[in-house]
This record gives C-alpha cells, structure tokens and sequence, in this order.
C-alpha cells in the first residue's frame, strides 16, 4: 500500500506502508547504525520521533526476544530504504513488519533515505507525518509548522513504581529517565544490588534506600523539561557516588549549572569516535542525543571536562572536582553499537567500593 512522509518544509517521500496502517507525526532523525533496529526501535530515548535508518536494508534477522531495551516501545515511526519481509535468522521469532501492527507503529519503505538524512543534516531534524495518500498535503504542512514536539517524554517512558533486581553486591539506586535495559543489565552482571525507580522520585526516598551508589539513565527530549530532576540530582551530589548516561549526563551538568543547547540534527548511531582528554585514547561509541551540554558554560560549575567528540567538539565526558560524580554524554552499555567504554561500569564499582573504604577509615 503506498504511503507518505510529509515535511513541515514542504518536502514529500512516497513509498510503501507497512506495520501499523495508523498516521503518526513526530521530529524526524536518522540513526547510522548498520545493525542493532530492534535495540533501536525499542530504545525509550526515541519516544515521539520518526526515526530513519540510514543502512539501506533493514528487517533480515527479524525479531527475537533478547534485544529489546524496553518493553513496549516509544518510537512515532520507522522509515527504512528497504525491509525485508521474509527475514531468515536463527534467533527470528517474528518479523520486522509482525512487531510494529502488534505495537501499533507505522513504517515506510522504498523512499530515498539518502536524500531524506541529507536533508536533515543540512537543515536540521524536521517534523513529519506518515500517513496515507488521499490527506490533504498543504493542509498536513501547515498543520505541522503549527505543533511543538512534545515536552514530557520522560514522563511518558519512565517506570511508573519502583522495582528491585537483588543482588550480593553494591547498592546502586538507578533513576530510569526512559532506561535502556542493558544498562540495568550491566549492573547486575557486576552482582550490583539494584533498585530502578521512578524519575520524580525524591532526594529522600532514595537516600532511604541506604545506595552505594546512585545511576542515572538516558532518556528522552530537552533536560531542561525534567526540573524535578535537576533539582533532586542538587540534593544527591556530595551524598554518594554518581554516575550519569546520556540524559543523566546532561541532568547532571545542569545540575552543577552548566546549560545545554540543541544539536542541529543529533548524534545517533554506533560508531562515534570519542577521545578522553587524560590519555588521548579513542573510543568508537553508541549514541543517541539531540542536546549537548554547553562547553563554554562548564567555568565555575565544578565540573571537568574529561571526553570530547572528535568529529564536532561537543562535550562527552565530566567528572566533578570535588565530589564523586561523573558522566557520559555516549552509551557505554551499548546495545547495539561497540563495546570500547564498557569498562565505565567497572568504574563505577571501583568508586563505589573506595568511598565505601574512606567512610570506614573516617
């Protein structure tokens, strides 16, 4: 069945319609990934976005069981430039196009996703709609120069109650901001004692819960929407050790009271090339953001820079200078993308375990 993709600037992509037979607007990005659609579909930090794959075929291995990041999941639509329909994998337990009429996701292929991610490269992420053949096409563009993108991702993706994955090991209260399920998986294959909780949980409430540790997650949209947040993370630095990923990252940075900005069109995909200013070392990594916390604004919030990326500058890394407190702007869990920053895990461990020691020798 054709449909379309239709631009707030007017641009129209005709292809073939296939997952959910609904129309659905969001902000339009791309993501560079060759492989890992299903952690990508399922990843919450894409909740309200259409989101283009830019490697020409997607849908061959299908969709198992083991690579989704969150349960049900948050993305407007998908847009390849050709799905296979017939995947063929050892692992497949339904296809592409079964996961999204079951999750209620409309998908486009067949369109020029080359010309569609230059675009968006050149002029910025737009909105769009998929939708079918017979709308009114001026009347959907004006429709969409008036919406804003949506403003309460976190709120729509975050878990709604506390939950517990025991563990032998460190204490780690884990704040799920829109959380990848590999990042809670991380941690307990480090024997971590975890407790994922909601986004507005208070400074309080976690603190009852006695953490060695406190992780906060990526997640969705603007951090400067999350103010509870900021507020909250305030309350936490200086208490125990943290470590914040993506969304977490920037909260923290805000926090401290940097600020942060929009990215013209994001960095999204799995081969990032990120250099830590101490050792000069190189890691290729999995991103996905559309904001950066401001260089220029990191003077005076006791934050230091530690990772930066190398193809734009942008911040990658912090540590705090006086607390027990660091970030990442990129994904070392991965999923999918290269495991180069893993070790940032193990880091946290280490952290935890020696502020554990000097409150004991204190």
């Amino acid at each position: 069945m054709k449909r379309q993709l239709i631009l707030e600037d007017g641009n129209i992509f005709v292809g073939e319609g296939f997952g959910a037979e609904k129309e659905m607007s969001g902000e339009v990005v791309f993501i560079t990934g060759m492989t890992g659609y299903q952690e990508t579909l399922s990843d919450p930090s894409y909740c309200g976005q259409i989101v283009t794959m830019t490697y020409p075929l997607i849908g061959n291995y299908g969709i198992n069981r083991d690579d989704f990041e969150s349960i049900t999941p948050a993305i407007n639509g998908f847009i390849v430039k050709e799905y296979e329909p017939e995947p063929s994998h050892w692992r497949k337990e339904e296809s592409l196009d079964t996961l999204l009429k079951a999750k209620d996701i409309p998908g486009l292929a067949g369109i020029d996703t080359r010309k569609l991610t230059r675009l968006i490269r050149e002029h910025g992420t737009r909105r769009g709609r998929i939708c079918s053949m017979d709308v009114d096409s001026n009347a959907v563009i004006e429709e969409l120069k008036q919406t804003t993108f949506v403003r309460d991702q976190v709120h729509r993706v975050s878990t709604k109650d506390p939950y517990h994955a025991p563990g032998r090991g460190n204490r780690v209260v884990l704040i799920d901001y829109g959380m990848k399920h590999n990042i809670l998986q991380e941690l307990i294959s480090r024997q971590c004692d975890v407790v994922v909780v909601p986004y507005n949980t208070s400074a309080e409430e976690i603190l009852r819960l006695n953490p060695d540790g406190i992780m906060l997650s990526n997640g969705p949209g603007d951090p400067v929407d999350v103010q509870g947040a900021i507020e909250t993370i305030k309350a936490l630095i200086g208490k125990v050790p943290i470590f914040g990923i993506c969304l977490g990252h920037q909260l923290i940075a805000l926090a401290c009271g940097a600020t942060t900005s929009k990215l013209q069109f994001g960095h999204r995909g799995s081969n990032h090339p990120v250099r830590e200013i101490s050792t000069g070392k190189i890691a290729i990594t999995a991103q996905n953001h559309g904001y950066t916390v401001d260089r220029e604004s990191l003077e005076g919030t006791g934050l230091e820079l530690t990772h930066v990326a190398i193809n734009d500058g942008t911040v990658e890394g912090l540590r705090h200078l006086e607390h027990p407190v660091f970030c990442v702007q990129y994904h070392p869990e991965a999923s999918p993308g290269p495991h180069d920053a893993n070790d940032l895990f193990d880091a946290f461990v280490t952290l935890m375990e020696s502020e554990k020691k000097a409150i004991v020798k204190a």
